[in-house]
């Protein structure tokens, strides 16, 4: 892979998506030195950086992140190769979704619950839950742990044109034209999650919004992206002041 091969920005690219784990391990998302973050360098989006394999995510710094092709079957042959379920996924998503410049896959407490429910579905009962209103792609066909790479394959196929996934079984995966929106979704559907399992264990009715005022607020929340940037610039600021290293 040559210089021309990537972005000129990779540096900021790789200490955002290093931060995105830094901050998603403080909230205690991840699952020991499992889950993966990644995020496109190039163009076409098939150059991409992910974490490294089995590296506790509270030690992940900018320079860890191993730079792959998603075109490039021998990726796990290298010495640095990635986990092998963060390869199927991962380059799955960056082949085959232009939305795909960041991959967020994790497996986080409320998301996971939802995820193990036999009706997953995130419903618009509260503005929180109502960013996802007609906005999430639903993957109802878990193949087991993801090793093989026609398990990536199904699951981008699952995704379509859809930049969060609820999966089935599994955890959730965000995608973002930057690490910045994604992060913020992954966020965000940690809690509309949450809020979902709170209200199912009162064991009452759901208030759930009807569709045009679902819609409505989903609407609203696309108004507020800057906020999505400043929400992360934010976090990254208390990064710099009490793990300063993420950027190494």
């Amino acid at each position: 892979m040559t210089q021309n091969d990537v972005t000129l920005d990779e540096t900021q690219i790789r200490i955002d998506l290093a931060a995105a784990i830094r901050l998603s391990c403080r909230n205690d998302w991840h699952e020991g030195v499992a889950n993966h973050f990644s995020a496109a360098v190039s163009a076409d989006g098939r150059k991409f950086l992910v974490n490294p394999r089995w590296v506790h995510w509270s030690r992940v710094r900018a320079s860890d992140l191993v730079l792959c092709d998603a075109d490039d079957p021998s990726t796990m042959d290298r010495p640095d190769a990635p986990d092998p379920s963060a390869w199927s996924i991962h380059s799955a998503l960056h082949r085959k979704l232009p939305q795909a410049r960041a991959a967020l896959h994790m497996h986080p407490p409320y998301c996971t619950t939802l995820a193990s429910l036999e009706d997953p579905t995130i419903r618009p009962i509260d503005q929180v839950t109502a960013r996802f209103h007609n906005r999430m792609a639903y993957d109802m066909a878990f193949g087991g742990i993801a090793t093989h790479e026609d398990e990536g394959e199904r699951i981008a196929g699952a995704i379509g044109d859809k930049k969060t996934v609820m999966m089935q079984n599994h955890g959730v995966t965000t995608l973002g034209d930057t690490v910045a929106e994604a992060w913020d979704a992954l966020y965000h559907l940690e809690r509309a999650a949450r809020q979902m399992v709170l209200a199912y264990s009162t064991g009452r009715p759901l208030a759930v919004m009807g569709d045009n005022l679902a819609e409505e607020t989903a609407a609203e929340w696309e108004t507020y992206r800057d906020a999505e940037f400043a929400h992360f610039a934010e976090m990254k600021r208390v990064l710099d002041r009490e793990e300063p290293d993420y950027k190494d």
